[in-house]
């Protein structure tokens, strides 16, 4: 079969699918649940924003941004698993980030919430989890363009391949967090989520601002990439983590479980996102002005 197309680029990443099994975009349209404007940790409220009347998800109480530290958040290079055996990279809880955010927003609940949730979740009697899948799993593995094989054995390796990587992935993300991720990536995947809650309300607005408008007009289709951006904006603004770290972070994330132009996109508005926070730090001539006037 040559010149075939293999369907390696066409995977949806099962951890996602795995998030989402239960909720379906038809159900998500029906309840006018829209990623840009909703999922907020406020009591359930309901706003009108143009023609659609839409449903904030309830919770307040303990979803305040927990204290944090420098050293806590300091992006540095770390092994990708423990001693203990678990994923223990920045990577791991920035993805375990996202997928519980996409989920909270399919379901329209609360993402920290739904983090504590499945952290404090009972095992199934007689459940194991074959640690040794850690070693074999991928962060890196992003779907990139069509691949063309030559014959058809190479077409069906490539299947065997993905199947493969697929199962793994799926095993890895459906299992307890406290068997896959160490308390470090547990942490910091919490600390993400608060930061996204604490400031979902700016930065609706400058996403609004920032996205393409075929994006918001529908948002449905692009719950994926608006989470990555409010993730990594909160990351930058409220964990001050290097921006150049959290883009191309959110770029890998975009290639791992996006299509399309939309890593390409995705690092465009963060750029703009960064620039625009760092003219607004920057004082006037006539702030300064004021405030020499001030100080004599």
């Amino acid at each position: 079969m040559e010149g075939t197309i293999s369907p390696l680029c066409l995977r949806f990443s099962s951890s996602l699918c795995y998030f989402s099994s239960n909720v379906s975009l038809d159900s998500h349209r029906s309840l006018g649940f829209t990623l840009v404007d909703s999922l907020r940790p406020t009591n359930l409220v309901s706003l009108r924003t143009g023609n659609r009347r839409l449903f904030l998800s309830p919770a307040r109480g303990a979803l305040r941004t927990p204290t944090l530290t420098a050293e806590e958040v300091k992006d540095v290079p770390m092994p990708k698993i423990d001693k203990s055996g678990r994923l223990s990279s920045p990577r791991a809880a920035r993805e375990l980030a996202l997928v519980t955010l996409y989920a909270a927003c399919l379901e329209g609940s609360d993402p920290i919430r739904l983090f504590e949730k499945r952290i404090n979740a009972r095992r199934e009697p007689g459940y194991e989890f074959d640690k040794s899948s850690l070693l074999e799993y991928n962060h890196m593995s992003f779907g990139g363009p069509p691949v063309k094989t030559e014959t058809s054995e190479e077409e069906d390796e490539l299947v065997r391949h993905d199947e493969n990587e697929s199962k793994i992935e799926a095993e890895v993300l459906s299992a307890p967090p406290k068997l896959v991720y160490s308390k470090l990536v547990l942490r910091f995947a919490k600390k993400l989520l608060a930061a996204v809650a604490d400031k979902w309300d700016s930065h609706v607005v400058i996403i609004e601002k920032i996205s393409p408008p075929d994006w918001k007009s529908a948002p449905a289709g692009r719950i994926l990439e608006f989470s990555i951006l409010h993730l990594a904006m909160s990351e930058m603004a409220v964990l001050e983590t290097r921006h150049p770290i959290v883009i191309n972070e959110a770029v890998d994330l975009a290639k791992r479980f996006c299509d399309g132009s939309a890593p390409r996109i995705i690092n465009g508005c963060l750029r703009t996102f960064v620039k625009d926070r760092a003219a607004a730090a920057t004082p006037t001539p006539q702030a300064l002005k004021l405030k020499q006037e001030v100080s004599v």
